[in-house]
């Protein structure tokens, strides 16, 4: 986790454009995830075009460093 925190955060603010927040929930055991990323942009055109910035592939090959575990991405819009 504290590598997920400070390493990894790095990386991704390195290396997606437009990220303006990023936010990280630790899972308590018995829970499904161990870990959630809540990741941040001005608004989904943001977001695409910082996942396919020439440095987005550096958070993506980061993940083994902390986890083997499969990631799954949900895209959301903050409503409230």
């Amino acid at each position: 986790m504290e590598y997920y925190r400070t390493t990894h955060k790095d990386i991704c603010f390195k290396s997606l454009d437009g990220l303006e927040r990023m936010e990280i929930d630790q899972g308590l055991p018995g829970q499904p995830y161990v870990a959630v990323a809540h990741l941040y942009f001005p608004s989904l055109e943001a977001l695409q075009a910082g996942l396919g910035s020439p440095n987005a592939r550096d958070a993506a090959e980061d993940v083994p460093n902390f986890t083997n575990a499969t990631a799954v991405m949900q895209l959301s819009e903050v409503v409230d």
